[in-house]
Order: C-alpha cells, then structure tokens, then sequence
C-alpha cells in the first residue's frame, strides 16, 4: 500500500509546468521587420532624398545621408519598443519585445543598443541563423541584450 502511495505522489511531482512565454516564431519576425521597413524605415528616406536633399542623385552620392536615415530609424524604433514594446510590424503580427526575466518592456537605452546590436548581427549572418537552433527562438541580439519576442496574448 505505501509503495502505491509513493508512485501516485511521484506522477503528479512529474508533470510540467507550462511555459511562461509563448515564443513567437521566425517568420512572424521576419515579416514584421519587413513591415517595419515599409512603414517606417522607407518614408524616412524619402524624406532625406526628397525633401532634405535635392534628389536620388545627390542622396546616392552622399556617405551621411544613409547613416541619418539609419540613425532616425533607429531612435524611433527605441522609442516604439521602449514605450509599447513593438512596432507597427510587431503589432500586425501580434508579437512584442520583453525582457527575458521580467517580461517587462525594456527601457529606451537597452532598446536602442538591441537596434544596433540587431545591425552587427545582421551583418554577421550568425546571429540571424541562431533562432533555428534555440528552444527560446533567441537571435544574438536578443542575447545579448536579453530580451524576448513573444507573441501577444488576446
């Protein structure tokens, strides 16, 4: 009788708890920073072209002109996570940008240096390539600054 006891205390230690956060999957990620660079990215650069500077021309011809529009891009895409924790692509995806311990948004600074970390990780190719082999879908900029891309719970 004792040993059943056991056995029946030992089957329901064993069960699971659920995970805390459903990870949101690459593709919703990579549809979303497509979005973003529609929808954000490419009127600011149309601005720079059009209205700063006098045309494509003088726009292709300048080293500054692209670095502004990456840096603008930049700080707006901080400023969008840091206070709703997604952007407009993340939002059409239902997904948002936490923090891995407490599951809140991340400040503006820690979102700013996700941007650029997301930029050397891009250039590096690996980092990219790092969700396809992780549980918790983590890029190397998610690591680095430790942060998660969850889906939106309704």
């Amino acid at each position: 009788m004792r040993f059943r006891n056991i056995k029946k205390n030992a089957k329901t230690a064993e069960t699971k708890e659920s995970p805390k956060y459903v990870y949101a999957p690459y593709a919703k990620r990579v549809k979303a920073f497509i979005t973003d660079m529609f929808m954000i990215y490419a009127p600011i650069l149309y601005v720079i072209a059009y209205v700063v500077m006098s045309g494509k021309d003088d726009f292709q011809s300048s080293n500054v002109a692209p670095f502004i529009g990456v840096t603008i891009y930049g700080f707006i895409y901080a400023i969008l996570l840091s206070k709703f924790g997604q952007t407009p692509g993340k939002k059409a995806y239902e997904i948002k940008v936490v923090d891995d311990k407490s599951g809140e948004y991340i400040g503006v600074f820690r979102a700013l240096f996700r941007f650029f970390a997301f930029l050397f990780s891009a250039t590096t190719l690996l980092g990219l390539f790092l969700p396809f082999y992780r549980r918790d879908k983590k890029a190397l900029h998610d690591i680095l600054c430790k942060t998660i891309v969850v889906e939106q719970k309704l």
